[in-house]
């Protein structure tokens, strides 16, 4: 069955997550019952058919109609975005319609991404004239009403969120024949200033030749704008086509090709629009007190004085030289650093601090930046050669102890500014890993006037300890993407905390009537940046607003008075279409929610967190804000049908992630006395492995091969078992939790290179506590729960939905089994040519390292679910010279390991990807417990026993 992918990126942030919504056949909505979104992988699919598309008006002149044949089922008759950006304040629109021209019913897949600091405000969608409508709930009790809706076979799908870089809003849609569907979303974010401008990037990609297609944007500055361009970069066959006017105060972008301008070539059918449009725009600021701008009720100040001279900086560089920055990660940091270093002036103050397991300082105390000690800075990082662990608490701590030293001897200038910047890819896994005891630790000794600012490359990073921890000491943090212009984004973070010019700004509103004010004192203010705060007036009378600003510069204390009529900005905003009239009121609640959320991250009690997650939640309801604490609940009054969205989940779940539990959770000891109430579906779109979510995970496929994933010291480890066809090896055993997991052993058709490969032929999964057990061979899928026993075919998609536990069947594909909200296994399905010489079908096994187990686990896997400490070391080459060789200290142990490659078979059974591991010799000896073959165990369910 084809898709039809339409991708939307509005990336107005650096960072974001996602959003997901599955929803069923509407041909039939008081059917077919479809299981949650998140038992589906989520990566659309990589191959996308273009349609050629035709224009004849029908003879009554309405619908265009397609002037020649094509074999694609759909008609994009309108892919629309709209963007209204009023003093900072964005509401973008993503709308379009698709009709199908068969007589039959057919798939169409939707797709769009938005920031993270966006929050959804509406969503509709019409199918066959049945329109579905969303409103903001409280997470639980909409997540309540759709679990009463889904046991009443009411319930179309689940949405559901994935990642950090972006929101990602998926619909998969069963479209009736002949019929159209319309799909709309809003969102609301407020733009943040970096570098000296706003920047909102769109970026689309709609796959397909579209009869309208249109992007506004428009933009409303009652301060004036002063700085407007807006390049493309969808190639040079758009040149011309982008229109920009531009007035004093406002302007409009406008994007609207003909279906000819869409087309690659003169004849082509598929579309050359595949790129972004970016927006860049400032204002004009004629008071260091920045503008009062009052509306609706409302007040928002924005500050951001120039004309200042800069303040003096005492900047303490720490850097993570552990071996997981090895590299392209550690090369693009030095070249960062060249450029950083080259900004510090002769009156600035910096050393730098490198830590792996051992904390070293290029000089224990701060020196100038004169041109000779930059050259000597910028030796010392060059010669840096990343190795172990990664010691987090002590590197802070020492950096914290220089500044503090600085400070009692004198050394610093009272008007300069000092903090520290730590890069770090990693987790802490040497010294004080506790992450509570790290932040404690840093909280006691850090002075009021430093600050802590971290950089936290790749995703395996824990960035919301990183956040916290900053934010918490003055700071900020910033996620940047490992080998992606890792260097020039290093940089863009620095500069934007390059040139600070206020410290200790204090904002002040006059009079009785003002109340609810956002945050309003700052410790720093850079150059290129903007502070906003908001409030509510508690008289809407005209009158004046009064606001008094006091900071500390470079010479001097400094203060700025602004003031602002009450009722003027309402009555210019009523002037002009393409405003957001309540932007002020939005912008508030925004402001006022996203503060809190921050607050509510550093709350140190549970009874702080409530009250502060209450807040939250009474304004969500109010201002209509999806946000973390509010789920919307999207439903059909004349159907019943609801669909359920949910705010973005942590990837750092691992791979696999099953589904929400919904309903009462149940772990019988004894078989039920009545069959099990299943949810039950084959409607799913055929897609391949390669959509499974890509995260880490611990696995064993192929020959067999095992990759075990080490989140601490991040490094992958692999090791291969040989043994008998016929013999079980026993890969997790977990008898507090009553949870084992087996492989039984076959073997190629013939020797292979003088070797007989052999494989995993069946894997036999038991929960004892439920009374449920699968046995999944290469044929077959068998399940037993208590008496009850239920056959499953790969020939064919399945979702097996219980209270307990979910059963999810890609075709020839893969199975996903999940179980509660602790448990998930991947067993992936690997197909050979049926008279192929020497090979056959067998099975790969996937499991995250956040699956819920007992201290007791053990097995082959089981046993890292506790992960060792390991050491790597004297790296050298090796026989090969692509295969270096080291030493690793492990469990007491040293063992001479070898760099090299292993697969991991989720992106496709044939193929695969490359896994970079260090490779364990002679059966995992010295890294497993024991020898292999300590793990063979009698039966498929057997649990191991260990002595």
């Amino acid at each position: 069955m084809k898709h039809l992918i339409l991708l939307v990126w509005f990336f107005l942030t650096h960072e974001a997550q996602s959003l997901h919504i599955i929803a069923g056949d509407f041909s039939q909505l008081q059917g077919l019952a479809v299981p949650a979104a998140d038992t589906l992988e989520d990566v659309p699919p990589a191959n996308i058919n273009t349609y050629e598309i035709r224009h004849k008006r029908s003879e009554d002149g309405g619908e265009d109609k397609e002037e020649e044949l094509t074999d694609d089922h759909f008609i994009i008759q309108s892919y629309k975005v709209k963007s209204i950006i009023t003093s900072r304040f964005a509401e973008t629109v993503f709308s379009t319609k698709v009709r199908n021209r068969e007589v039959t019913a057919q798939n169409v897949e939707f797709n769009l991404r938005i920031p993270t600091g966006a929050y959804i405000t509406n969503f509709t969608m019409t199918v066959n004239d049945i329109t579905f409508v969303g409103s903001v709930m409280e997470k639980s009790f909409a997540r309540r009403l759709y679990a009463d809706a889904r046991t009443q076979g009411k319930a179309a799908g689940i949405i559901r969120t994935y990642g950090r870089e972006m929101e990602h809003f998926k619909a998969d849609v069963n479209v009736p024949g002949g019929s159209k569907i319309s799909f709309e979303l809003h969102c609301q974010e407020l733009l943040q200033r970096r570098l000296g401008f706003y920047e909102q990037i769109i970026i689309l990609q709609p796959g397909n030749l579209v009869k309208q297609f249109q992007v506004d944007v428009y933009i409303f500055e009652p301060q004036g704008i002063t700085y407007l361009e807006a390049p493309h970069r969808l190639g040079s066959q758009f040149d011309g086509l982008m229109h920009l006017t531009k007035g004093e105060n406002k302007a409009h972008l406008t994007f609207r090709p003909t279906l000819d301008q869409q087309r690659k070539c003169p004849s082509c059918p598929d579309t050359a629009i595949d790129g972004s449009i970016v927006v860049k725009y400032d204002v004009k600021r004629i008071l260091n007190g920045g503008a009062l701008q009052v509306s609706d009720g409302y007040f928002v100040h924005f500050i951001a004085p120039d004309n200042l001279p800069p303040l003096l900086k005492n900047i303490i560089f720490v850097i993570d030289v552990s071996g997981s920055m090895w590299g392209i990660k550690m090369k693009q940091t030095v070249e960062a650093m060249a450029t950083i270093l080259d900004d510090l002036g002769p009156q600035d103050q910096f050393t730098i601090i490198v830590f792996n397991h051992i904390v070293r300082c290029w000089t224990e105390h701060l020196v100038t930046g004169t041109p000779a000690q930059i050259k000597e800075a910028k030796k010392y990082i060059e010669n840096i050669k990343p190795s172990g662990g990664t010691n987090i608490n002590e590197a802070i701590l020492s950096a914290i102890h220089i500044l503090t030293q600085a400070d009692s001897h004198g050394v610093l200038n009272p008007r300069s500014v000092s903090f520290i910047i730590m890069v770090s890819d990693g987790d802490p896994t040497v010294g004080e890993i506790k992450l509570s005891a790290i932040q404690k630790n840093v909280r006691t000794h850090m002075q009021n006037d430093f600050s802590l600012f971290c950089i936290g490359i790749g995703y395996d990073v824990d960035y919301d300890f990183l956040e916290r921890i900053a934010l918490e000491n003055r700071g900020g943090a910033r996620r940047i993407q490992a080998n992606v212009n890792a260097s020039s984004q290093l940089m863009d973070f620095y500069e934007e905390v390059a040139t600070p010019l206020l410290r200790k700004i204090k904002v002040l509103y006059g009079g009785e009537n003002v109340t609810d004010v956002t945050k309003s004192t700052f410790d720093k203010y850079f150059s290129g940046s903007e502070i906003i705060i908001a409030g509510r007036l508690t008289n809407k009378d005209p009158s004046i607003l009064q606001s008094l600003v006091s900071a500390s510069s470079a010479n001097s204390e400094v203060g700025f008075q602004v003031e602002s009529p009450t009722d003027e900005l309402d009555k210019i905003l009523a002037k002009h279409q393409y405003v957001l009239p309540c932007f002020t009121k939005q912008l508030w609640a925004y402001l006022t929610i996203r503060q809190l959320l921050a607050k509510r991250a550093m709350a140190p009690t549970a009874m702080q967190k409530r009250n502060i997650t209450s807040r939250i939640l009474n304004l969500a309801l109010v201002h209509h804000f999806v946000t973390p604490v509010t789920s919307m609940l999207v439903e059909s009054e004349e159907t019943g049908q609801k669909l359920l969205a949910d705010s973005p989940r942590d990837t750092r779940e691992g791979c696999c992630a099953g589904p929400p539990h919904i309903g009462t959770k149940t772990h019988p000891k004894t078989p039920p006395k009545t069959p099990p109430k299943y949810i039950f579906a084959t409607v799913l779109p055929q897609t391949a492995v390669g959509d499974t979510e890509m995260k880490v995970v611990h696995s064993v496929d192929n020959d067999p091969h095992f990759i075990i994933h080490l989140p601490k010291c991040k490094q992958d480890i692999c090791f291969n078992i040989d043994t008998e066809p016929g013999k079980i090896l026993n890969l997790v055993s977990d008898p507090i939790k009553g949870i084992v997991v087996n492989g039984q052993i076959i073997s190629g058709k013939k020797a292979k290179n003088t070797k007989l490969n052999t494989y995993f032929g069946t894997i036999g999964i038991r929960f004892t506590n439920l009374s449920l057990s699968f046995d999944i061979s290469t044929e077959k899928i068998r399940l037993k729960d208590g008496n009850h026993k239920t056959l499953l075919q790969w020939s064919e998609n399945a979702v097996l939905t219980h209270s307990s536990y979910v059963v999810s069947v890609r075709k020839n594909s893969n199975v996903t089994i999940t179980v509660g909200e602790d448990v998930v296994f991947l067993i992936l399905l690997h197909r050979v040519w049926k008279n192929h010489p020497t090979n056959v079908d067998f099975l790969g096994f996937y499991t995250p390292p956040t699956n819920m187990f007992s201290t007791s686990v053990h097995g082959l896997i089981g046993q890292f679910a506790r992960e060792p400490e390991v050491h790597v070391y004297n790296m050298r080459p090796g026989s090969d010279p692509n295969k270096p060789q080291a030493t690793m200290e492990v469990k007491g142990h040293k063992i001479t390991v070898t760099r090299g490659l292993q697969k991991d078979y989720r992106t496709g059974t044939v193929s695969g990807t490359n896994v970079q591991c260090w490779f364990i010799h002679n059966g995992g000896k010295g890294f497993i417990d024991g020898h292999f073959k300590d793990y063979l165990v009698p039966h498929l369910y057997s649990f191991l026993e260990r002595p």
